[in-house]
């Protein structure tokens, strides 16, 4: 299994979530998205989370995590049947989708995202190992951006807030079921820990300014 990590920025770094119901419906592009059948276009008509009577999901990608931020969002994930080609087409598909959703929502033309989504391979150990905790740790850059050079003076206020965070992964794996149907999280999970070993590994992270000095080397 190859794994990538999947992300893209608004345009001019503008911010492409304005409002709950904008990260609400892009997670639920994370689902609709992620099958072979839907058209980008999907959002625009979709009204619940339901898929018309009888239709048989063709899954692309699995999601090992996720978190969006005001302006942009991270993905790790990997093929269905380790096909890169799978990778493409879902990450075109849920960009577009939710370009065209936000355009008609705001009555706005033109480009959305900064580019094409950006894409990297997994490729070292280590690199896996700590790719779920920096996008876990998105959030913090809202109200303690200071944790990237491992300077967090309140790590328990720290950890209460990414318990707090709804849009990201990190509530699944803390044993909330938050948005169960878009996450995989047996890869992940046998390699994390329980929940209280993921608090404790975190706490480590943003308290030293060494390993929490990598985000920098993983940035847009």
């Amino acid at each position: 299994m190859t794994l990538y990590h999947i992300y893209n920025r608004g345009v001019e770094k503008r911010t492409v979530f304005l409002d709950d119901g904008d990260r609400a419906r892009f997670v639920h592009g994370l689902y609709v998205f992620n099958d072979r059948k839907t058209a980008p276009n999907y959002l625009l008509h979709s009204r619940g989370n339901t898929y018309p009577a009888g239709h048989i999901r063709e899954p692309l990608v699995k999601i090992h995590a996720w978190c969006l931020m005001p302006n942009h969002y991270h993905l790790l994930i990997s093929a269905t049947d380790d096909d890169a080609a799978n990778i493409s087409l879902f990450a075109q598909k849920l960009g577009m989708g939710y370009a065209r959703f936000f355009n008609e929502k705001y009555s706005r033309t033109g480009y959305l995202w900064q580019g094409t989504y950006r894409k990297k391979r997994i490729e070292r150990d280590a690199h896996f190992l700590y790719m779920p905790f920096y996008i876990h740790l998105n959030p913090l850059d809202l109200s303690m951006p200071a944790w990237r050079q491992g300077i967090v003076k309140d790590i328990k206020k720290a950890i209460t807030q990414l318990h707090a965070y709804r849009w990201s992964s990190f509530q699944d794996y803390m044993g909330m079921k938050n948005f169960p149907s878009v996450i995989e999280t047996s890869l992940l999970s046998s390699v994390l820990g329980a929940p209280k070993r993921q608090e404790k590994e975190i706490a480590r992270i943003i308290s030293s300014p060494i390993i929490a000095g990598k985000s920098r080397t993983i940035e847009m």
